[in-house]
């Protein structure tokens, strides 16, 4: 299949919207005390980090540039969720909240990429897995969020 300009579009704005994720939780990490919720939230900005060098590996596989940052709008919801931290003082239930937030929003943009019929298998098939992984985060997400209410 013929790997086109909007694809590559596409698929960097995934990049970008996986950098924020990735400084989100880093940042989710330092506003929480529970040593369970610091490491969750390690894991989730690992594997975020991971999806963006797929992502990054498959965009100059077709000789498109990637992306080397993440957004404005990224920058914006986490200093918000900095501030609602600030006057929440580290409210692990608030914080957990915002990550499911953001997931749920990011899963949207990864089912709208994935109804292209047009992409290449190997991007179809990295999308897909990203896809389940953000679902799995967001259902372990939600487990943690009963515990922590």
């Amino acid at each position: 299949m013929k790997y086109s300009k909007e694809i590559s579009n596409k698929l960097n704005e995934l990049l970008i919207k996986n950098y924020d994720a990735e400084k989100g939780y880093l940042n989710a990490m330092d506003n929480v005390d529970s040593s369970t919720l610091k490491m969750f939230f390690k894991r989730r900005a690992s594997e975020r980090s991971e999806f963006a060098k797929e992502l990054r590996t498959e965009i100059l596989r077709y000789g498109e540039i990637p992306e080397d940052s993440g957004s404005f709008k990224g920058t914006v919801h986490r200093n918000w969720m900095s501030l609602k931290t600030l006057f929440s003082s580290n409210d692990e239930e608030a914080i957990l909240e915002e990550a499911i937030r953001g997931e749920e929003k990011n899963l949207e943009e990864y089912k709208d990429i994935l109804k292209d019929r047009t992409l290449p298998p190997s991007i179809d098939s990295i999308l897909i897995k990203q896809k389940n992984a953000i679902q799995a985060a967001i259902n372990t997400e939600k487990v943690h969020e009963e515990l922590v209410s």
